[in-house]
């Protein structure tokens, strides 16, 4: 069974930085891209960030280009998504996913999502 685990959320101050970890696990982790979305409050869900398989390809939304950084180690079946300099548009519940493939996808194809954790900022 795939379990896909979020965790790092909380409540900062604008222009604070957070760290958010997916730990996944029943799948064979390096066979797929992990993706990092997240939805608002009365908003859809959507894309800001993604990484293939081995790291050598990575999307950012461009609303969280130059702030935020995405990240895996395949030993681990883990994912990161450090974000900096917060702002308070960037509040939402944050959910990871995972896509089987080579590719990057920067939609909500993905096979396997996490629960979500939430990211609050106030300013």
């Amino acid at each position: 069974q795939v379990h896909l685990a979020e965790s790092g959320g909380g409540s900062v101050q604008a222009g604070e930085s957070l760290r958010l970890s997916c730990t996944a696990s029943g799948l064979t982790f390096d066979s797929y891209a992990v993706g990092w979305f997240r939805q608002a409050p009365g908003k859809e869900r959507e894309f800001v960030a993604a990484i293939n398989w081995n790291g050598s390809k990575i999307v950012y939304a461009d609303s969280v280009k130059g702030r935020f950084t995405i990240s895996r180690d395949n030993d681990k079946n883990m994912g990161w998504l450090q974000m900096n300099v917060l702002k308070s548009e960037d509040t939402a519940v944050y959910y990871c996913a995972a896509d089987h493939g080579p590719g990057v996808p920067a939609n909500d194809i993905y096979d396997y999502w996490g629960q979500g954790t939430q990211v609050t900022v106030s300013s």
